[in-house]
């Protein structure tokens, strides 16, 4: 097989891949028609695809435009001030990968200046918000960092949110509990969240990350709304998650329910849980973590999936032309990771970098063929307890895969739509955090009474 250039690009730009391939082959709607000044054009990273009817309020990189709103919508749980957050957007270039992530640093510093600050004064509920602030900021940084293409800015970005991460926890009332999980020969780094409360024994929700969230993440969509309603929670870095990623070189696995029932051992020893009432949800691509586990695991009484993953590997295959899908069919590992190496350009490979990292794996065809068993087809029907799937108006990541889900589930399922009207579309819905609660532990509420 012989692939040219142009082939290459335009195949990969028509597939909704971003258009950070050599060949200038099409204008994909959406986006800048010339580059703006800076080192690097506009583009859509593979890390964040544009939904086909997605508005833009600030960007047209579907990246920048996604980063920033998750930061904005953060500010719903005393993650950011929206004022400071409307600001960096007019610092920020369009597609300039060294302004964004110079403008998210920056940020970051000078709000861990003021927790600083804060503290040293006295004030704790002044710094642990202003530590809420700055893991916004440097969370947001981390994904403009391969951009730059320096390999050093990723680690630290996540290695002062971590840090900030890990100075609020005492100032949470209650405070934040650091846990360590039994796994395998090792152990998972946790966080255990009191609900408020004084019943003795209480629901508890154990919060599963994506491929790329952070702690923060996890206070955010899930442990803010559920300790405020009473429910204890729980999360910790799986495989290929954060601290399990940067500090232990631990890959991805597929096979979850070996990362789930550790966890839900632990759950059982900590005082004050219900056993009875253990639920689990997953977001982003715990959307297929999450079902994959409760297909095993039957000591959980209830599921989310925000949104359902049906096929991790539609979102890395769709990017392929024609010829490179049957190179990776076929195996030939030497000639599908030559055309990439080939035909990518700088700026795309540092985006498929940030994507195949917590794969384990710096080849292009073995993180694409890695993604192929993350598929529920095969024990769907093997999940018995009730599940809430959510599906975001403008989803771009897996399009389609939440009804797909619904469809393949035959225990109690429920759907919950999330509408532009709603100011709650696209993938995990960044923009509406306060209605996404609301329907989540409304519905745990009535499931687990």
């Amino acid at each position: 097989m012989k692939l040219t250039r142009k082939q290459f690009g335009i195949g990969m730009v028509a597939a909704g891949f971003g258009a950070g391939m050599t060949a200038q082959a099409t204008e994909v709607p959406g986006q800048a028609a010339k580059p703006p000044a800076g080192n690097k054009p506009a583009e859509n990273l593979p890390t964040t695809p544009m939904a086909a009817h997605q508005a833009s309020y600030f960007f047209k990189n579907s990246a920048f435009e996604y980063v920033l709103l998750t930061s904005l919508g953060r500010a719903y749980h005393q993650g950011g001030n929206v004022g400071k957050v409307l600001y960096l957007t007019r610092q920020i270039e369009d597609g300039n990968f060294d302004s964004a992530y110079s403008a998210m640093m920056s940020a970051g510093d000078e709000a861990l200046t003021i927790a600083q600050d804060s503290l040293s004064g006295g004030h704790k509920e002044s710094a642990r918000q202003a530590l809420l602030w700055a893991q916004n900021y440097y969370d947001s940084a981390t994904y403009f960092a391969d951009g730059t293409g320096d390999p050093t800015k990723i680690t630290a970005a996540w290695q002062k949110m971590d840090d900030c991460w890990l100075k609020s926890l005492p100032l949470f009332d209650p405070p934040i509990e650091e846990v360590s999980i039994p796994y395998e020969n090792t152990a998972l780094r946790g966080f255990y969240f009191r609900g408020k409360g004084t019943a003795q024994k209480r629901p508890l929700l154990i919060l599963v990350n994506g491929s790329d969230g952070s702690a923060l993440d996890m206070w955010m969509m899930g442990a803010a709304g559920g300790t405020a309603r009473g429910y204890d929670c729980l999360t910790f870095d799986g495989p290929g998650q954060g601290y399990a990623l940067w500090k232990q070189g631990m890959p991805f696995r597929p096979d979850f329910e070996h990362v789930v029932t550790p966890v839900v051992d632990f759950a059982l020893t900590l005082q004050g849980v219900d056993p009875a009432r253990i639920a689990i949800q997953g977001i982003s691509q715990g959307g297929y973590w999450v079902p994959r586990a409760v297909a095993f695991e039957k000591r959980i009484a209830a599921a989310i999936a925000d949104p359902g993953v049906t096929d991790v590997s539609a979102s890395w295959t769709a990017s392929l032309p024609p010829p490179m899908l049957a190179l990776l069919n076929a195996g030939r590992k030497d000639e599908f990771d030559g055309y990439m190496a080939k035909m990518l350009d700088p700026a795309t490979k540092n985006a498929l970098a940030f994507r195949m990292r917590p794969y384990g794996t710096s080849s292009y065809f073995d993180a694409f063929k890695a993604t192929m068993a993350y598929r529920l087809d095969d024990v769907a029907d093997r999940i018995t307890c009730p599940m809430l799937i959510t599906e975001p108006a403008n989803e771009a990541f897996w399009p389609g895969q939440s009804q797909k889900l619904y469809t393949m589930l035959t225990g109690p399922k429920t759907m919950a739509a999330f509408a532009v009207s709603d100011g709650a579309d696209l993938h995990c819905e960044p923009g509406g955090y306060g209605l996404r609660d609301l329907r989540v532990f409304n519905w745990l509420d009535k499931v687990l009474a």
